[in-house]
C-alpha cells in the first residue's frame, strides 16, 4: 500500500508550487497510473514521495514514511527516467555492485536479470544498451530487493510497441502476484490499457481518481481521424450537409473539430460514413482512420470541507458524495488473463507465486517472450549492515577501467621521473624515489591518489547508480565512510608501488649506489605516503561537496599551489610553544601502554605535520569534511 498525503513542493521564486496539496493511494495487487500532461506535477510528486526533494506532506509505504523503514530496497524499487550506470560497466557488474549497496546476495542480480529477459546480454556494457534493454535494466534493478511495490516514472516513454507490450505485460504480472505498482504517463489511452486506477492531475492538484472503466468511460472516446487538404470544407459539410433530395442528412450526435491545418476529428461516426461523404462531394481524403481519443482532464475536485486533503466532489460515487481513498478494497478490475507476463521475482517470504502464462500481447509470442523459470522464495533479507556500503564501493571502484588506468599512468609517470632525476643528480631522497621533479605540484603518486578520490565522488553524481534520479546523490556518512578506507588503500597501494617500482627500476639501471638509505628514511617514507593519502582524500572531500570530480581535482591542485604558500608564512614565524615530547605525554596519560617502536611512528608523523605540506593537508581535509557533513544535513528533505 502506497499512501500519498497532502503533498506540496516548495514554491520558487513567487511562483505556485509544482505539487499542490495531492493526495491518493496506490493498492497492493493493482496498477495506479499517475496520470497528466508533460509539466503537471508527475515527476515532482514522486520525488517528494520518496523524500529525494524538500516539501510538505508524506508518503506511506504500508503505513511508514521511506526514511523510517529499515530495508528501502525491500519496500520499493524504484526507477526514474534511464538507468544512470556508467557506460563502461556491464550489466551483471552494474547489478551486483547494487545488491552489494542493498545487502542482496550476488546471485539475485542473475536472477532478475532472467527475470526480464537480459540473461544473454548479462556481459554487455551498458553503453551499448538501446532504449529498451535500458529500461528492462532498470526494472531489474527496481526489483533486486525484492520489493513489495514499484514507482516508476514514464516506464514506456520511447518503447516500441513490442517493449511496451511486454513492459505491460510485467508490470500486471508483478501486481498479480500482490504488489503494489505506481507508475505515471501521459497518455490517457495507456493508462486505461494498464490501469487498475488512474489519478489524474492538472498543475499539481488532484483532478480525478477513477477506476479504470469509469475513466475509459468518461475520458476516452472513439473518433475518426480525417486528413484533406479541404478540411473545412468537409467539415462544414458533415456539420450542415444535405442528402441528394435537398433534405438534412447531418446526424445531431456527430462532433467535428477542426483544430486547424488540415486534419479533422470526428466525433460520433464511422470511417464508412466520412468516406462515403468526402466521395459524394469530390473531396480527396489523404488519410482516414478511426482510434481513440482524448478528451482532455475533467474539472479539477472541490473540496468538500473546504480544508485539507481528505474529501473531494465530483469523484466517482453518487451524486455530491463526499469521496475519501478506501484502503479496504484491494481487488483487480481487470481479468488476470488478460495481461500475463513472464515470471516476476517473488515479493515476499510467504507471498503467493503464479505461474505466468504467456502473454497475449502484440509482440509476445517470440520466443524471447517464452516462460522463464521463476526465482525460488527468498528467505528474509539481513537487517542493514556498515559492509554493505564497502562491499559497492569496492565493486564500483575496481568495475570499470577508468581507476586501473589512472593508476598505471601515474606508476608510469613517476617511473620515469625517477629515472630523470637519478640521471641528472642532486634530487632529495624522497623526490628520488617518487618521481617527483621541482617542476610538479605533486608527485605522480599523490596526484593519481588524488583524481582516483575525486572519480569516487564524482562519478557518483555523473553516474548515480544508487540514486533514481542523476540530480541527486544519497550523501550518507556509511557511504563517506566505505569511500575513505576505499580511497585511503588505494593511495597506500599506489604510493607504495610507486616507491617500490621506483626502487627497483633505479638499482636495476644505475646500481644500488644511487640507492642510499637516508638516516631518518622513516620520516621520508612516511611524508611520501601521507601526502598521497591526504591528496586522494582531499579529491574525494571536494568532490563529494561541489558535485564534480574536476573540483575535486581543483582541490588536490590547491594544496600544494595556494595553501601551501599562505601557511608557509604563517609557520615562518618563530613559535612561543612546540609539539616536542608529545609522544611521552601521549604514553603516559594511555589507560593501555602500546609498544615503545610507535613513539618512533609518532613522531614520525608530527615531523611531517609540521611541514607546510602537513599543516596545508590537515587545514583543507579538515574544512572539506566538515563542509560535506553539513551538506549531509542540510541536503536531508523536510
Amino acid at each position: 500500500m502506497i499512501q500519498a498525503i497532502g503533498l506540496t513542493s516548495v514554491p520558487r521564486r513567487n511562483r505556485p508550487p509544482v505539487v499542490d496539496d495531492l493526495t491518493f493511494e496506490a493498492r497492493p495487487g493493482r496498477v495506479t497510473v499517475l496520470l497528466g500532461e508533460p509539466g503537471a506535477g508527475k515527476t515532482s510528486a514522486l520525488r517528494l514521495m520518496l523524500r529525494l526533494d524538500p516539501g510538505r506532506g508524506v508518503a506511506l509505504f504500508r503505513g511508514r514514511p521511506l526514511d523510517q523503514v529499515a530495508h528501502p530496497t525491500r519496500e520499493v524499487g524504484v526507477l526514474l527516467g534511464d538507468v544512470p550506470g556508467h557506460p563502461g560497466r556491464t550489466a551483471r557488474g552494474h547489478l551486483r555492485m547494487l545488491s552489494a549497496a542493498a545487502g542482496v546476495p550476488a546471485e539475485r542480480a542473475e536472477e532478475v536479470l532472467e527475470v526480464v529477459g537480459l540473461s544473454g546480454l548479462a556481459d554487455q556494457r551498458l553503453g551499448g544498451f538501446s532504449r529498451g534493454m535500458d529500461r528492462r535494466l532498470g526494472l531489474a534493478a527496481a526489483l533486486l530487493g525484492d520489493p513489495h511495490s514499484l514507482v516508476l516514472d514514464e516506464p514506456a516513454r520511447d518503447l516500441s510497441p513490442r517493449e511496451t507490450a511486454w513492459l505491460h505485460g510485467m508490470l500486471r504480472g508483478y501486481a498479480a502476484q500482490g504488489g503494489a505498482v505506481l507508475v505515471t504517463s501521459h497518455d490517457a489511452a495507456e493508462a486505461a490499457r494498464i490501469a487498475d486506477q488512474v489519478v489524474t492531475i492538472d498543475g499539481g492538484r488532484l483532478v480525478a481518481d477513477q477506476e479504470a472503466a469509469v475513466f475509459a468511460a468518461t475520458r476516452l472516446r472513439p473518433r475518426v481521424v480525417v486528413q484533406t487538404p479541404h478540411a473545412g470544407r468537409l467539415a462544414h459539410l458533415l456539420t450542415n450537409g444535405t442528402d441528394a433530395f435537398g433534405a438534412p442528412a447531418a446526424d445531431p450526435s456527430l462532433e467535428v473539430v477542426h483544430e486547424g491545418g488540415s486534419r479533422l476529428y470526428v466525433y460520433g461516426s464511422s470511417c464508412a460514413a466520412v468516406g462515403e461523404a468526402a466521395y459524394r462531394h469530390g473531396i480527396i481524403v489523404h488519410r482516414l482512420t478511426e482510434e481513440t481519443g482524448d478528451t482532455g482532464p475533467v474539472t479539477p475536485l472541490r473540496r468538500a470541507d473546504g480544508r485539507g486533503a481528505g474529501a473531494y466532489e465530483g469523484a466517482p460515487g453518487a451524486p455530491g458524495e463526499a469521496y475519501a481513498p478506501d484502503v479496504a478494497d484491494a481487488s483487480a478490475t481487470h481479468d488476470p488473463e488478460a495481461f500475463t507476463s513472464p515470471s516476476v521475482a517473488p515479493l515476499h517470504q510467504g507471498a503467493a507465486h503464479h505461474e505466468a502464462a504467456p502473454a497475449e500481447t502484440a509482440g509476445e509470442d517470440d520466443p524471447e517472450y517464452a516462460d522463464r523459470p521463476a526465482p525460488s522464495p527468498r528467505a528474509r533479507l539481513r537487517a542493514p549492515s556498515p559492509v554493505w556500503p564497502l562491499r559497492y564501493e569496492l565493486l564500483r571502484a575496481t568495475g570499470i577501467r577508468t581507476g586501473w588506468v589512472v593508476a598505471a599512468v601515474a606508476l608510469g609517470v613517476s617511473l620515469v621521473g625517477s629515472v630523470l632525476l637519478a640521471r641528472i643528480g642532486g634530487a632529495p631522497a624522497l623526490r628520488l624515489l617518487t618521481g617527483w621533479p621541482r617542476l610538479l605540484p605533486l608527485p605522480p603518486a599523490a596526484f593519481g591518489a588524488g583524481l582516483l578520490g575525486a572519480l569516487a565522488f564524482g562519478q557518483e553524481f555523473r553516474y548515480p547508480a544508487l540514486a533514481p534520479d542523476a540530480g541527486t546523490v544519497p550523501r550518507r556518512l556509511g557511504l563517506l565512510s566505505a569511500k575513505l578506507a576505499v580511497t585511503a588503500v588505494a593511495a597506500l597501494v599506489l604510493a607504495l608501488s610507486a616507491v617500490g617500482l621506483d626502487s627497483a627500476a633505479l638499482k636495476l639501471l644505475f646500481g644500488e649506489a644511487v640507492l642510499a638509505v637516508p638516516a631518518d628514511w622513516g620520516v621520508t617514507l612516511t611524508g611520501g605516503v601521507t601526502l598521497t593519502l591526504g591528496c586522494a582524500w582531499a579529491g574525494l572531500l571536494a568532490a563529494g561537496v561541489f558535485r564534480s570530480t574536476f573540483a575535486g581535482l581543483a582541490a588536490v591542485l590547491a594544496v600544494p599551489t595556494l595553501v601551501v604558500p599562505l601557511l608557509g608564512g604563517v609557520l615562518a614565524r618563530p613559535a612561543a610553544r612546540s609539539l616536542m615530547g608529545l609522544p611521552g605525554r601521549l604514553r603516559a596519560a594511555a589507560v593501555v601502554q602500546w609498544p615503545s617502536s610507535l613513539d618512533r611512528v609518532f613522531a614520525a608523523a608530527l615531523r611531517v605535520l609540521s611541514q607546510p605540506v602537513g599543516w596545508a593537508l590537515t587545514v583543507a581535509l579538515a574544512g572539506l569534511l566538515g563542509a560535506y557533513v553539513l551538506t549531509v544535513f542540510r541536503g536531508r528533505p523536510r
